[in-house]
């Protein structure tokens, strides 16, 4: 069976890396016998300069993107079903928030070989649930939800462990090229953009695990 090393680079507050991590899986599942993959969860901001406050989202995607609310409405529609696909269930979401401590925190679950149980885990807390990825309480109950300790992930928070090490890491993924989310990057030299669906993710995988 071939192995794969997979870099998954995506921001908790971006929808089509629910998507894309659903689609991943999905992917994984249908080569099983065939590929053996390791998802290593890695961070990228959309939104770093965010206010702790956060942003009513529709003002946020105006001032980003520009468009009409009709626009985000059909947007919300197709990732919606592309979401219903893959077994990815969107809620209502109406805010936005800054994610630099959740990936702080992911950083640390990711030590303790947990960081992507905590990833789905945040993905369903904002975007099913619009749970705020930024306020400590809500993320020390995610992290509980998923066996990590409260205590551990509240001292976490409370200070600025792995600020650094997020810091560096996201820098290195820019460097890199990565200035969209998600990226999937394979063995460190091949690149998946997107959330695709999980026939083109099975596909691009099958090709890579084939060049031996």
């Amino acid at each position: 069976m071939k192995q794969l090393r997979i870099d998954f680079v995506s921001d908790v507050v971006c929808p089509w890396c629910a998507v894309g991590l659903a689609a991943l899986e999905s992917a994984l599942e249908r080569l099983a016998g065939e590929v053996q993959a390791e998802i290593h969860v890695r961070p990228f901001e959309l939104n770093p300069d965010m206010a702790a406050e956060g942003e009513a989202i529709d003002e946020h995607l105006q001032r980003k993107y520009g468009g009409a609310p009709e626009q985000f409405a059909a947007v919300r529609r197709t990732l919606a079903e592309r979401g219903a696909a893959v077994g990815f269930s969107f809620g209502e979401r109406t805010r936005i928030w800054n994610t630099f401590d959740a990936h702080r925190l992911l950083h640390g679950a990711s030590l303790q070989g947990r960081g992507l149980e905590l990833k789905r885990a945040l993905l369903a807390a904002y975007h099913g649930e619009g749970r705020n990825p930024g306020d400590h309480a809500e993320l020390v109950r995610i992290a509980t939800s998923v066996g990590l300790d409260a205590a551990w992930a509240a001292a976490l928070l409370a200070s600025d462990e792995h600020a650094e090490a997020v810091r560096t890491e996201e820098q290195r993924w820019l460097a890199l090229g990565i200035h969209s989310v998600p990226a999937v990057v394979v063995n460190e030299r091949h690149l998946i953009s997107g959330g695709q669906p999980p026939e083109v993710f099975e596909q691009a995988l099958r090709e890579i695990a084939a060049e031996g």
